[in-house]
């Protein structure tokens, strides 16, 4: 390799990540800061935010893990009295471990296309395991990226004998995020509950306005002057999980539908890949209907 082309290689971290969401209370910042430093970490990133009406208190840290001094079952068993003393939820995250990520698309492939043109250049730093589809259509953009593409119809009466198809598949590719890349299917109760809040879904429409099928259609009909795009989490309520990202665009009324989608498929693409990268990189907490999506 050339010096030039080396020079430009990104260079990453050995580093872990600590979320930690608890009651608020005074001394939750110098308790982890000082046991992060009596085990040899050099904190490189800090945030935190308190909600104030609901008492909670959110912080991420990112620390540099060449001099410290725990692994992650070390690091469990020592921090528990923290923990316990503060009441946390808690995270500890290995960056280096990179998430394997399975796509699912029907027809509109432009997030698809979006999401696989950034993790090649190095924005998502994941493996893609799958490309899953109930079309074909993508099958020729999955060959070009070299990732492994399946076909799995979902017909009238057949929907639960298809999702069987589809978790067989990510179990055997040991997936840890769905990522629904305008899938244009309902997934059932059961299926979501293998994968909680590990499933993002983008939404043509700001949530909660004009939810379901035809939202630019809705949109349309109610002469609105700004569209947007959701991404969230999948629960069992349609269109109802926790958001992490939104984004809006101006309209006129010289605006019909057409220009309406066209407009909105740049939002849905913008706003999922921020999404998918932000829980790539462990920036978000979550309570209650609501999450916290540190910078």
């Amino acid at each position: 390799m050339a010096p030039e082309s080396a020079s430009r290689q990104r260079i990453v971290k050995s580093t872990a990540v600590l979320l930690v969401d608890c009651p608020d209370a005074k001394g939750i910042v110098a308790a982890i800061s000082t046991f992060l430093y009596s085990h040899g970490a050099n904190i490189l990133h800090a945030d935190q935010h308190q909600d104030n009406e609901a008492g909670l208190f959110f912080m991420r840290v990112e620390f540099d893990l060449a001099d410290f001094a725990l692994d992650a079952e070390n690091f469990a068993r020592e921090f528990q009295p923290i923990a316990h003393r503060f009441r946390m939820r808690w995270r500890f995250q290995d960056t280096g471990k990179l998430a394997r990520v399975a796509i699912f698309v029907s027809r509109y492939q432009h997030c698809l296309v979006d999401l696989l043109h950034r993790h090649q250049i190095g924005e998502l730093r994941c493996d893609i395991a799958t490309i899953i589809s109930n079309h074909q259509d993508a099958q020729a953009l999955a060959e070009f990226y070299k990732v492994p593409f399946h076909h799995v119809s979902v017909e009238g009466g057949r929907k639960q004998e298809a999702e069987g198809a589809q978790i067989d598949w990510l179990e055997r590719s040991a997936v840890d995020l769905v990522v629904l890349a305008r899938y244009m299917q309902i997934l059932s109760p059961a299926f979501v509950a293998r994968y909680p809040l590990r499933i993002i879904n983008v939404h043509h429409s700001f949530l909660p306005a004009f939810s379901g099928a035809k939202p630019y259609h809705a949109a349309f009909e109610r002469g609105v002057k700004l569209i947007g795009a959701t991404s969230h989490y999948v629960t069992d309520e349609l269109d109802a999980g926790p958001i992490i990202e939104q984004d809006v665009a101006r309209i006129s009324h010289r605006d019909q539908v057409e220009q309406l989608i066209e407009k909105g498929r740049d939002l849905e693409k913008a706003v999922l890949s921020r999404a998918v990268r932000w829980h790539l990189e462990h920036r978000i907490l979550f309570y209650g209907t609501k999450t916290v999506v540190f910078d």
